[in-house]
């Protein structure tokens, strides 16, 4: 019989801190109070920082005050289980979850994902460990250590760095300056249970501050076994991950300087989505801030950061198979910047120059024949260097912020390197992998290019009612997998499709001219948040048929992709394309403390070159949740429909998928000043259903078959118990 969802958490966690099973990292590195805070959330359209106002467009998804006396009114508010703040994100207006894995997943903005947004952690951005994306940057926001994620839906401004979609920038708890000069502990602690993969998930911040000093340590521990669908368990979904860390601050009179280190250990975790799964990631990452005021109106802001990903995948640990591979991968990001402000918060002139330096590779072995190894991506490494002007200024009610940056780009990579063990035993097969060795050790392996970005952000306060308006061109640069990926593997950045792909040395840099007209509206009891958006995308970057004859093998591309049962090899290269759509955020109190939110999102994707459909467009989807809100607690009742998604891109053969609609019910009770108790059931009604943007299993031990479409979490229970206090 089981125990009772509360018994149940504290007897999990107990016995994970307690027993041998916490020893993979909790043992390790794990001394202090700081056992971490499980994410509790609502999400509220806000301005990033005060002093920036509504031209920042960005959404705060922020862990609610733990407190009897603090609400949120007029916002959609949102508890969910997830490990990944990935998930969490996704419900944002505009966004969609790509579904990877339970710590690989992914979040869709406006039609875009992956590199195409703008995304950082504690405001670093930095390179995925591995050439699928294992690790995207939500990987490195345990949901329990979350403090609040800042969303520009439309685009990133052009301070943040290039990025051709919205930004999103996590930014994790941290113990922060008091008003007193006697220094005073700081916790924000919490842990949960989820019924859906019998994970345990806990971990906080815990510190010492005061108006001079602040210093805390960070760290979090989750693990879980395989999720439950409404037909069983998913085989290879378990995860396990840890992360320590320590950040301290120092002010001096009006400058601080700021200083952080994280170290993110992720154990054996299933992605049944990709040809292997997880054995482990090493991650290192490091930065140090400053801001200060040089002069009266003259402000200085700097950085510097590093990051280092070690990992490895196999395809033997968590399922079975008659090839056995394993790839390692490394990457390590370097990066730094610096702004002069001059002027006020509301009328500015900001100048800065960045860099950022990226070294990538990964090597494949069969583990069991020591001359069969081949690296695909060898020595790789690109090269950013970047300088804008942003004016902030208006005149009456019109607000604007205008912003231009020029960056120059540059990407290299070294010659294959392989064991002669790599070459097939086929003579035709083995034939095509030397010619594809020879053509590639012959090709430009170095590239170098230029890229402009320019926005102009326009708003008006007039009262209850706030129009906005954004007009930008922006461009990406193609990764160093889309540009250097000789080798047809099923290397796709996170597309986790089966396809075979490989790369194109000569792409040219993506660049969108983007539109969005929107208003905001609030009355105190009612608010809205429409938004309607186009982007006309030269070069766009898709996998295409490697040529105009697909299923012939005429070219040792399609011989070698077809020795791994892919005879229709896809080719990075650039396209024509339009992305248009519109996203909502609504709400309203009803009678007393009963209120209803609501969210909803379509997007449309088309390319220009061709009359097809652009690839992994999620279908319209909306929620609305009816809540019973009081000052101590609160019970919410929630529909989430998705609608079946048709205008799919028959040039990537992409499968068409239904609608669904979902139940979900969830609430909070304060307990006590400080500790707070969330508890919920996610899909009630343990509903069956496929997100069009999910992978396609690639385990053949699970009982979702090999090339199916991996389905949705069944009914799923929790409970997350947070206190916290300064």
């Amino acid at each position: 019989m089981r125990l009772s969802w509360g018994l149940r958490l504290f007897a999990r966690v107990s016995s994970l801190l307690f027993s041998s099973s916490g020893y993979f990292l909790m043992s390790k590195y794990v001394s202090t109070a700081a056992i971490a805070a499980a994410l509790g959330s609502a999400i509220f359209a806000a301005p990033a920082f005060a002093d920036e106002g509504p031209q920042a467009d960005v959404i705060i998804v922020t862990a609610p005050p733990v407190t009897s006396t603090v609400q949120v009114q007029d916002a959609e508010r949102e508890i969910t289980s997830a490990p990944d703040g990935a998930a969490f994100v996704a419900k944002v207006p505009g966004a969609a979850l790509v579904a990877n894995g339970p710590l690989s997943g992914q979040v869709q903005m406006h039609g875009l994902f992956g590199e195409r947004i703008l995304l950082r952690i504690n405001g670093q951005r930095f390179a995925s460990g591995g050439p699928n994306a294992m690790d995207p940057a939500m990987h490195y926001a345990p949901a329990a250590l979350i403090d609040r994620i800042e969303v520009a839906r439309g685009i990133s401004p052009v301070r943040d760095g290039p990025g051709l979609g919205g930004g999103v920038n996590t930014m994790l708890k941290q113990v922060s300056f008091s008003d007193s000069g006697q220094l005073s502990p700081q916790m924000d602690v919490s842990a949960q249970y989820r019924s859906a993969d019998d994970s345990v998930a806990a971990g906080g911040v815990a510190g010492l501050a005061n108006e001079k000093l602040r210093f805390g340590v960070i760290g979090s521990w989750e693990e879980g076994s395989n999720v439950r669908s409404p037909i069983g368990k998913i085989a290879g979904t378990s995860h396990r991950r840890g992360l320590v860390g320590v950040q301290a601050g120092m002010r001096m009179g009006t400058s601080e300087l700021s200083l952080e280190y994280r170290r993110q250990e992720t154990g054996v975790s299933g992605n049944p989505a990709f040809a292997m799964d997880i054995i482990y990631f090493h991650t290192d990452f490091a930065q140090v801030g400053f801001k200060g005021e040089l002069a009266d109106g003259v402000k200085l802001e700097a950085n510097a950061r590093y990051s280092g990903v070690s990992h490895r995948m196999n395809n033997l640990t968590l399922r079975t198979t008659a090839m056995p591979r394993v790839s390692d991968t490394y990457a390590d990001t370097m990066g730094a910047d610096l702004a002069l402000v001059l002027g006020s918060a509301s009328r500015h002139v900001r100048i800065g120059a960045d860099f950022e330096q990226i070294d990538k590779g990964y090597v494949t072995y069969n583990p069991n024949v020591v001359t069969n190894y081949v690296h695909p991506l060898d020595h790789a490494g690109s090269n950013r260097v970047g300088g804008f002007i942003e004016w902030r200024t208006g005149t009456g009610p019109v607000e604007a912020e205008l912003g231009v940056r020029v960056d120059r780009h540059g990407a290299k990579t070294g010659a294959p390197r392989y064991g002669n063990g790599f070459l097939s035993g086929e003579s035709d097969i083995s034939t095509a992998q030397l010619n594809l060795i020879a053509d590639f050790t012959a090709a430009d392996r170095d590239w170098s290019g230029t890229t402009v970005d320019a926005s102009m952000r326009m708003w008006a306060e007039l009262g209850e009612f706030t129009p906005r308006m954004t007009l930008a061109r922006k461009t990406r640069a193609p990764s160093l997998v889309e540009r250097f990926a000789w080798l047809p593997t099923e290397a796709s950045g996170g597309l986790a499709d089966g396809n075979i792909y490989v790369g194109s040395v000569d792409l040219k840099p993506e660049t969108a001219w983007i539109a969005e007209f929107g208003f905001d509206w609030s009355n105190g009891s009612a608010y809205a948040r429409p938004v309607v958006y186009y982007r006309r995308v030269d070069n766009f970057i898709q996998g295409t048929p490697y040529d105009d004859t697909p299923e012939t093998l005429n070219t040792d591309v399609e011989i070698v992709s077809n020795a791994s049962k892919d005879p229709t090899p896809l080719r990075w290269a650039n396209t024509d394309a339009e992305i248009w759509g519109a996203d909502l955020a609504f709400g309203t109190k009803l009678v007393g403390p009963l209120r209803v939110d609501g969210v909803a999102s379509y997007v449309r994707g088309k390319r220009r070159d061709i009359a097809d459909n652009l690839y992994r467009i999620a279908p319209a989807n909306g929620r609305v949740a009816l809540t019973w809100d009081m000052p101590r607690w609160s019970v919410s009742v929630e529909g989430q429909a998705t609608a079946k998604q048709s205008k799919v891109s028959t040039s990537n053969s992409e499968a068409r998928t239904g609608g669904h609609f979902l139940v979900n019910l969830s609430g909070h009770w304060l307990v006590r000043e400080g500790l707070r108790l969330d508890v919920g059931v996610e899909n009630l009604f343990d509903r069956y259903y496929e997100e069009h943007l999910a992978g396609y299993n690639r385990n053949a031990t699970s009982i979702i078959g090999v090339g199916k479409r991996l389905p949705g979490t069944g009914r799923s229970a929790f409970a997350r118990l947070r206190w916290a206090f300064k």
